[in-house]
């Protein structure tokens, strides 16, 4: 059995999730379309027939879903819409994020009949888990489409770790920090998906709205942004003991 139509949908800062999104839809059916909520979000409310299937991807942060990704998938509505649901972490620990992220959609009208939590490169200490997904998680993630395709076809309901209320958000007053050679282009503050950039300052990012996503970081065309070197050093050893452990992606259904 494939599904008719696939519709996948990511927010996707360093683009990773959008990978492993497209590489999930890759095997579950004919894609229909897709819907990249931070590059393009959609300028008004988008709807999906019963018929179709939703892949919807995003990073966690600190055990969470960001807030403005939540924000970007309220534009999605379903129609008891069948959905996979995909939180992508940096082989730490996603704790509440998977759960919130099925929340988030199920409050949209879908029905989350499988959920994953698949381990990428981590974003800021680029040595713990990386270059994941590798080979082995590609192969593995196209692999899951018969167990989604079962669970699709039987209907069922999940269950995924996490607790509610949620865990509380604790952001970091760090920032990525800029070098002299900013020439302000205003490239980082266009992309930016929290707007934690001033168009007309851009060497400055309010660590109010900055959830550390270092997509400053991986756009900017002087390479002028970096994260803070003490910061850097202290996520790396608080991280350094994972550098060794192979976390496994896991399937829900």
């Amino acid at each position: 059995m494939r599904c008719r139509t696939v519709y996948p949908a990511w927010f996707s800062p360093a683009g990773t999730t959008r990978t492993v999104v497209e590489r999930v839809s890759a095997g579950l059916g004919e894609i229909g379309g897709h819907c990249d909520l931070l590059e393009h979000p959609p300028e008004g409310e988008v709807s999906l027939p019963a018929g179709a299937l939703l892949v919807a991807g995003a990073p966690v942060y600190a055990g969470r879903l960001p807030a403005i990704a939540a924000q970007r998938f309220s534009m999605l509505k379903g129609n008891d819409t069948p959905a996979v649901a995909l939180a992508v972490y940096g082989n730490r620990e996603y704790e509440d994020a998977l759960l919130e992220l099925n929340d988030c959609v199920t409050a949209q009208g879908f029905r989350v009949v499988a959920s994953a939590a698949l381990v990428a490169e981590h974003s800021i200490s680029r040595a713990v888990a990386a270059g994941r997904p590798d080979g082995a998680d590609r192969e593995q993630l196209l692999g899951f489409a018969p167990a989604i395709l079962r669970k699709l076809a039987s209907g069922g309901d999940i269950s995924v770790p996490g607790n509610r209320p949620y865990r509380a958000w604790t952001p970091s007053r760090a920032v990525p920090a800029v070098s002299e050679t900013c020439t302000a282009c205003g490239q980082c503050a266009a992309q930016c998906p929290a707007r934690a950039i001033s168009p007309d300052d851009p060497k400055h990012t309010d660590p109010e709205r900055c959830f550390l996503c270092m997509r400053c970081i991986a756009r900017c065309p002087q390479h002028a942004r970096t994260y803070p070197a003490k910061a850097q050093a202290m996520v790396d050893q608080r991280l350094a003991p994972l550098r060794t452990v192979r976390r496994e992606n896991e399937l829900f259904v």
